[in-house]
């Protein structure tokens, strides 16, 4: 009788991955990624367990917006206090932030919760194309789309 495989802390293999995402497009490039984070691209892929791989994201300022998205998309936080909007167009956060603008897509992504916020805690995004995890032997993933 065959049983349904079920991960555990013991059986899951992370390995680091490195994506370029200059000239890749944004929606794009945040989906294929939360995917690898949640591991969905694995055949262990278990619901409830975080089985995805370490993302390490360069070259994030040259990600791509198509049609208007940088002068009308606004990414929007608030402080808690009263009257503590802040918005900033996507043409100020791709110069000013981009790591925050590709977490904060990526992470919308993710499932809400204790289990979403582990699975985000994976993902490295540096601005340029330097970054600091040479020591954990990344490997170059090419993106499908």
């Amino acid at each position: 009788m065959r049983t349904t495989f079920m991960a555990n802390e013991n059986n899951i293999e992370r390995k680091w991955l490195v994506v370029d995402a200059e000239g890749k497009r944004l929606g794009r490039l945040a989906s294929e990624i939360a995917t690898i984070l949640r591991g969905k691209h694995k055949p262990t892929y278990t619901p409830h367990m975080d089985t995805g791989d370490h993302v390490i994201i360069i070259n994030a300022e040259k990600v791509q917006l198509t049609g208007k998205k940088l002068t009308d998309k606004m990414y929007y936080r608030h402080s808690n206090y009263p009257g503590g909007l802040k918005a900033r167009s996507a043409n100020v956060m791709r110069s000013s932030y981009p790591e925050r603008m590709l977490e904060t897509t990526i992470k919308g992504m993710l499932p809400n919760g204790s289990l979403g916020r582990k699975m985000g805690k994976k993902l490295h995004v540096y601005k340029g194309p330097e970054h600091q995890h040479q020591a954990q032997k990344p490997e170059a993933y090419e993106l499908k789309g």
